[in-house]
């Protein structure tokens, strides 16, 4: 059988890279073999584990979640289409906004390297000691958090510092004003979800079920920024930058397929568990799962989306019209595949990113 217990250590340890990586001034995470293909970091272990565990649930008969962006309902905002025909006229803030917000966004993943979390232990009847779920405060969530927001003792930058690195090479380090900082792109609490769990537990699967979904979100603006790095008819005075920014968002999203399969093993693991509810009833992991995944994955695939929408149109219409005019903003508007909707929405709502 394969292994499925790994120590904290193994799941952080290294490949040994034949050169390190270094991009636009930013010393960064990960390395290059002898072929030069880019390794992501803490992968040694933690890519042979993810696929035992997911092997424990094959055996068991239990699917894997879905998690992938065809559960979006909408694209990014602005599209591909409107983020190039801004920049063929000169206009790269929004670009240059998105890119600062996404790295700060990074930087606050490293909560989950520092954070202590509940042990589900204590809420599952399963031995957990051979699962993903038994191993998250065992390494698992501290990889994470370092992939994200960086390991200080290193001195090495992560997702933050790489998607600084994409911005810089685009558009300039100091191109424009820092852009005003969301507060969170995860659900806002509006009341409980699992009350059959403690508090502490299901604040935890909570915080699982958005981190996948923020993953899986992710996934879609690194296809529009990588499509921008790439267009030839975009960044003609630096396409050499251009290409190496592009370059930088393929390891991201290398980096990120660890983050999405372990999440999407941990949470199929839990459906199939017994849980203890605080009444002290054993209830089937389906029952706990499912019903919060719904509403988190309607959170993330539409709700969210059309919040953010509302929030960043006006401002960003605004801003385009004063960069080049009415005849500009009727491009970018004429690019935009829910305008209709857009311009039927009531008025302008809570900030949300």
């Amino acid at each position: 059988m394969e292994r499925r217990a790994w120590t904290r250590e193994e799941l952080l340890s290294e490949h040994a890279y034949a050169r390190g990586h270094e991009a636009a001034g930013y010393r960064l995470h990960g390395g290059f073999d002898e072929a030069g293909t880019y390794v992501p970091p803490r992968t040694l272990a933690r890519w042979p584990a993810v696929l035992a565990w997911q092997g424990g649930l094959a055996e068991r008969g239990l699917p894997l979640l879905a998690a992938d962006p065809g559960l979006l309902v909408h694209g990014t905002f602005p599209s591909f289409e409107q983020h190039r025909v801004l920049l063929q006229h000169g206009y790269g803030q929004p670009l240059w906004n998105s890119l600062t917000i996404t790295g700060v966004f990074e930087a606050r993943g490293r909560l989950l390297a520092e954070f202590p979390f509940p042990d589900f232990r204590e809420a599952v009847r399963d031995d957990l000691s051979e699962t993903a779920t038994g191993h998250l405060n065992g390494g698992l969530l501290v990889a994470h958090g370092l992939d994200e927001g960086g390991d200080p003792a290193s001195g090495l930058g992560a997702h933050d510092a790489m998607w600084f690195a994409i911005r810089d090479l685009l558009l300039g380090a100091d191109a424009w004003p820092a852009p005003e900082i969301p507060e969170s792109i995860t659900r806002p609490d509006a009341g409980r979800l699992v009350p059959e769990l403690a508090l502490p537990h299901e604040q935890m699967l909570l915080l699982l079920m958005n981190v996948l979904l923020v993953e899986v979100r992710a996934e879609v603006a690194f296809d529009t920024t990588r499509r921008l790095a790439s267009d030839p008819g975009l960044f003609l005075d630096r396409r050499e930058r251009a290409a190496l920014a592009a370059a930088m968002v393929d390891r991201i999203a290398e980096d990120e397929r660890i983050h999405v399969a372990y999440l999407r093993t941990v949470l199929s693991e839990m459906r199939g568990f017994s849980w203890k509810g605080v009444s002290g009833r054993a209830i089937p992991g389906t029952e706990i799962v499912d019903p919060a995944w719904r509403e988190l994955v309607r959170w993330h695939a539409e709700e969210n989306p059309r919040l953010a929408r509302a929030a960043l149109r006006p401002p960003l219409r605004e801003a385009i019209r004063r960069h080049g005019g009415v005849r500009l903003l009727s491009l970018f508007d004429d690019l935009d595949p829910d305008r209709a909707a857009a311009d039927a929405a009531p008025g302008p709502v809570a900030r949300v990113a």
